[in-house]
């Protein structure tokens, strides 16, 4: 079984990526912001699959096999919800 997402996160709430713990799958809902067009054309876009590998300065995620760094600030404009 995944760890939480989150003390109190429902099937139907989002959260940002900053706030979902290291080592949880989650599903992108919304990118939202400055630079979010960059990160779509890297291909981390909605409805993508997503684990949160480390948090700190920048956050490390898998993405389809891959990890990518991207700051805290990016990352605040990611909304996110859980798998399934």
């Amino acid at each position: 079984m995944p760890p939480s997402l989150g003390a109190d996160l429902k099937i139907d709430s989002a959260m940002t990526l900053n706030q979902v713990r290291v080592g949880c799958d989650v599903r992108i809902r919304v990118l939202s912001g400055p630079g979010c067009d960059r990160l779509r054309d890297l291909g981390f876009c909605e409805q993508l699959q997503v684990r949160k590998l480390a948090g700190g300065r920048n956050l490390i995620c898998s993405v389809c096999g891959t990890r990518m760094a991207i700051s805290r600030e990016l990352a605040e404009q990611v909304l996110v919800g859980p798998v399934g």
